[in-house]
């Protein structure tokens, strides 16, 4: 456990709360203080939906704090359970209720005795995991449970589709294009002739788990949520599964290959003919697809050699630098993530396509390497996006946390064929041409011509004068960011506190050295 006044994954609870919620009929009960239930206002907001199932708060106030909770929990379960009737109900600890040392799995236990639905505690622990972490374990929790219920009541049905058939575990709410991906998914699997068995848990009914191991395979779009249902499903049912995230030209055809092995290894058991993929690819790749088109083109050449740093979750951050660097001839100088419990699979992923790999959950460590490196563009969250604004580098935003903005009303898939354009749009818009940049300056646009220190923590320690603002404010805007850091580096080494416009001569000369 972590203070932090700002953290690019949530904590435990909004991970349960994010799975329970994207189930149908599934109600979330958590245990916290008055001002922790904004979960259901960043939902509706975020997402634009009127017709979900809402959090409801067991709120921790004075009385509870001075005689414990006693049959509050309970009767908030019952309650519920009476007005609403869900499949289940998840009772969902927080760092509140452990602090209180309450014993939820006690009020579960007597609440259950009464209830209709079923009902749970989210098995999560608190203080270790994050919101990332917590949802995938949910996910899985509350798929065990459907299943080991299924097959105690002799309802549990493994025998496999007629047509080929896949599941897609791990898209819920409030992810990062998550239903624009998912919407890409199925119609992709479409084009293959794959019928889509199961969506959890967007959109996914409980009473229709069982049905999960009749699917061929699974697929995986995110490593954050859903591996670890996937490794059950395997476990259990052999049901293998694709953790490949199609995001790109080269991971798409890489995991349509991988359904072509699953499709054609299942054909020959069942004594069908085989399927042949090669064909779809080279089609979607040569005339649905700009993208391939794109990164032979004049302009994305232009960008060939610019710098680039890289942040966001680990499956996000990993295939945007395998993009940027594979396809599109860009230099990643720096690729990271704040998923500190993936970073042996990301470094693997990385490792090789860039200069330096970033591990850490610290916004101004990322902030400090950007001022360092001064790439040409950003790629990441709505913090690298902020950070941007204050290094004048433009940012595309590629990886949850991100503000309402990315949140599009029209669609934006950054999976699949179609997500290939999105992405390539976003890369190349994202970058700053000159003479873009000197017009902005000559007809106006720019928010702020200030750009700060060379590390985002510290404060500046350096005094410009008047004419050498004015100076500086006529250098082009793509290349003032550069010079004034230079010339505070070049100010620093020798001393000098104020800055002069001899001093900016100076230190002009030095690097012309």
């Amino acid at each position: 456990m972590k203070l932090a006044y700002w953290m690019y994954a949530g904590p435990a609870h909004i991970g349960t709360l994010r799975i329970a919620s994207s189930f149908r009929n599934v109600h979330a009960i958590m245990h916290a203080p008055l001002g922790d239930d904004y979960f259901n206002v960043m939902r509706s907001m975020l997402e634009r939906e009127r017709d979900f199932t809402p959090v409801t708060a067991s709120i921790v106030d004075r009385h509870v704090l001075a005689r414990g909770s006693q049959e509050k929990v309970i009767n908030n379960i019952n309650r519920k359970d009476e007005e609403q009737r869900p499949d289940l109900i998840v009772l969902t600890p927080t760092c509140t209720s452990s602090i209180l040392q309450e014993d939820l799995q006690n009020f579960v236990d007597r609440a259950s005795i009464h209830s209709v639905s079923d009902v749970i505690l989210a098995d999560v622990n608190h203080y270790r995991v994050n919101e990332l972490q917590a949802a995938d374990r949910t996910l899985e929790q509350i798929v065990r449970h459907c299943l080991d219920k299924a097959r105690k009541q002799n309802r549990l049905d493994c025998s496999i589709t007629d047509k080929p058939s896949a599941n897609i575990i791990g898209t819920s709410t409030l992810g990062f294009h998550n239903q624009h991906d998912c919407r890409e998914l199925k119609r992709l699997l479409q084009d293959l002739g794959i019928v889509v068995n199961q969506v959890v848990p967007e959109g996914g009914s409980l009473k229709d788990l069982k049905d999960l191991p009749r699917a061929w395979f699974n697929i995986i779009p995110y490593r954050e949520i859903g591996l670890m249902t996937a490794i059950l499903l395997e476990e259990e049912f052999g049901m293998p599964y694709i953790s490949t995230t199609p995001m790109g030209i080269l991971d798409t055809a890489d995991f349509i290959g991988q359904i072509e092995e699953h499709i054609n290894a299942w054909n020959f058991l069942l004594s069908k003919g085989s399927v042949h993929y090669k064909p779809y690819i080279e089609n979607q790749t040569k005339f649905v697809s700009q993208a391939a088109w794109f990164s032979r083109s004049i302009d994305c050449q232009n960008l060939a050699g610019k710098e680039a740093v890289v942040f966001g979750d680990a499956t996000h951050a990993a295939s945007i630098t395998k993009i940027l660097v594979k396809e599109m001839g860009i230099h990643v100088s720096c690729s990271g993530t704040y998923c500190k419990h993936d970073m042996k699979w990301f470094s693997e992923q990385v490792g090789s396509l860039c200069n330096e790999i970033l591990i850490t959950e610290d916004h101004t460590e990322v902030g400090d390497t950007i001022a360092c490196i001064e790439p040409f563009a950003i790629f990441g969250t709505q913090m690298e996006r902020h950070i941007g604004k204050r290094l004048d580098i433009p940012c595309g935003v590629i990886s949850s946390p991100v503000h309402i903005q990315n949140f599009p009303l029209g669609y934006r898939p950054f999976l699949g064929y179609e997500g290939t354009n999105q992405i390539a749009d976003l890369v190349y818009n994202s970058f700053t041409l000159g003479m873009e940049d000197h017009l902005l300056d000559v007809f106006g646009g720019h928010d702020t011509k200030e750009v700060i220190t060379k590390l985002l923590s510290t404060d500046t320690d350096l005094d410009w004068t008047s004419e050498s603002q004015l100076e500086l404010n006529k250098i082009p805007g793509f290349v003032r960011g550069r010079i004034k850091r230079n010339t505070e580096i070049f100010a620093r080494q020798n001393n000098i506190t104020k800055i002069t416009v001899d001093v900016m001569y100076a230190a002009k000369e030095k690097l012309s050295d």
